[in-house]
């Protein structure tokens, strides 16, 4: 029998990808995403699609249970759907911070306590949440996003030892820059909050989509996270973590360096490319 995989995010980029690679690997797929029309593509390659937002709570029971009734099992779950608000931490309003967690944080939550209880039932089962680098190193500019990536990574990190009794494995997958529609999106998120002139640098960089995302020097193909992700939900112990591309793995290290000493790098690049 096939084993199933339920994505979530799946209209662009590593979500899309990630449904395609499942399906060459003959899973049966579910590839959701907030607006089926935009993936009536993987729909032709035989995934089965769903309409999906994560914040909404109807949604997820209905595409679990649908889940489960059609195939009767969930071996793998992909959270993947997230996006970044950008901007210095005190113009951003705390309604839009809110929105960044309710996606980012809340919506991997819900559809964990959605799906670990049939998981826990078979005693099987692979939960992989895509996280970021920047979960791990926070950068100006980028407090908000980064504070909702090192809030998932912390929570797969608590996750990942209890849900070990089960017989579920919990992994963290962790990109740098991806060649993706990710900047230009971040970036429109920094052009609806109020821009206050105290912090023109930081926009400035931010408005750079060369230097803050996947068009920049270090950005990988959503092909690579998804070769990593597929790897994950296949493999009888995979890793706790997957940094992906050198970005990631220099974060990683990056993060291990005094406070201080980031703090300088971080001040430098600002008067730079400021």
């Amino acid at each position: 029998m096939e084993k199933t995989v339920c994505i979530t995010g799946c209209s662009s980029g590593i979500g899309r990808e990630t449904a395609r690679q499942f399906r060459e690997e003959e899973w049966t797929v579910y590839a959701t995403a907030r607006d089926p029309g935009d993936i009536a593509d993987l729909a032709e390659i035989g995934c089965e699609t769903a309409e999906l937002d994560v914040t909404n709570d109807v949604q997820i029971q209905s595409v679990i249970e649908r889940i489960v009734e059609e195939t009767g099992r969930i071996d793998c779950l992909v959270n993947n759907a997230g996006y970044g608000q950008l901007g210095p931490v005190e113009d951003i309003p705390v309604r839009e911070v809110e929105r960044q967690f309710d996606t980012n944080v809340y919506g991997p939550h819900r559809l964990v306590r959605e799906v670990l209880p049939h998981m826990r039932e078979r005693g099987d089962g692979t939960i992989i949440n895509v996280s970021s680098v920047a979960g791990r190193v926070a950068f100006p500019g980028g407090g908000v996003y980064c504070g909702s990536k090192a809030a998932l990574e912390s929570m797969t990190d608590s996750l990942r030892v209890e849900a070990s009794r089960f017989g579920v494995d919990v992994v963290l997958v962790e990109p740098g820059p991806v060649k993706t529609n990710f900047s230009n999106r971040a970036t429109d998120s920094a052009n609806d909050i109020p821009r206050s002139s105290e912090y023109s640098d930081i926009y400035s960089v931010i408005d750079d989509t060369q230097a803050i995302g996947g068009d920049g020097p270090g950005a990988i193909a959503p092909m690579e996270v998804a070769d990593w992700i597929v790897h994950a939900a296949s493999a009888t112990r995979p890793n706790a973590r997957y940094p992906v591309g050198k970005a990631a793995k220099f974060g990683s290290f990056a993060r291990l360096l005094p406070d201080s000493l980031r703090d300088t790098a971080f001040k430098l690049a600002l008067k730079i490319m400021g």
